[in-house]
């Protein structure tokens, strides 16, 4: 009896020492068409980009990372496909606990990239496709004021400069709806520090008091917190 009460109590400890899926964020999938390469699993845990961990791609384009996650957070793939070219070479991704797959191809590593898994990466493609529509805009207003053959008046330049404003002003509206409406999502305070860290402080102060609990411990959920003690 005590050999059998012995073996359980050591199984119960070596259970215990295992990872916590909780805080585990296993990172796999296959860049397709890469024989040789460096992936590497970068995040910015404070200020300075650092690498978790790296593989070797050697003829087969698959890959495997796992690592510890304390809090959802933005994380990044990077490919050094030594071909001497910084283009299309890093994939940006929301990383919370549990597996992500990531496939893509090596020569439009960062524009084809399908990534799956994670629930918070499904909201900042949902926030980065409409956003996408407004800044095109604005880049069309800007690109047509810039042209020289316009020979625009001072009328016309000022009329285009409204519309820029007002096309600002609908960017900076969705944000702070979209972050409003999905103040559960991990989403919510990422979008008010990366994307309208100047808006005026009433509207972050108005994502953070609808924050979930758990959405306000998190990484970006402290550092809104901060910058709004700062303001």
């Amino acid at each position: 009896m005590k050999k059998i009460l012995f073996v359980i109590t050591a199984l119960l400890v070596l259970s215990s020492c295992g990872d916590n899926p909780d805080e585990t964020l296993i990172v796999n999938g296959k860049v397709k068409g890469l024989k040789k390469g460096m992936l590497y699993l970068q995040h910015v845990p404070d200020s300075v980009l650092i690498t978790v961990d790296s593989v070797a791609i050697n003829g087969d384009g698959n890959f495997s990372f796992k690592t510890k996650l304390m809090s959802p957070e933005v994380f990044y793939l990077y490919l050094n496909k030594k071909d001497n070219n910084d283009i299309n070479d890093r994939i940006t991704f929301f990383a919370e606990p549990g597996t992500i797959t990531i496939n893509s191809d090596w020569n439009t590593f960062d524009t084809t990239a399908e990534i799956t898994g994670s629930e918070t990466q499904e909201k900042l493609e949902e926030f980065k496709k409409n956003m996408t529509g407004i800044n095109k805009r604005n880049i069309e207003i800007m690109m047509k004021a810039a042209q020289p053959e316009n020979q625009l008046s001072q009328l016309s330049i000022d009329s285009l400069q409204n519309i820029s404003n007002r096309n600002l002003q609908r960017g900076y509206a969705f944000a702070i709806n979209f972050a409003l409406n999905n103040k559960s999502s991990f989403i919510a305070p990422y979008i008010a520090l990366k994307e309208i860290p100047d808006a005026n402080v009433k509207y972050l102060d108005s994502i953070y008091s609808v924050l979930s609990p758990e959405v306000a411990a998190s990484k970006y959920g402290k550092e809104l917190a901060t910058l709004l003690k700062k303001n």
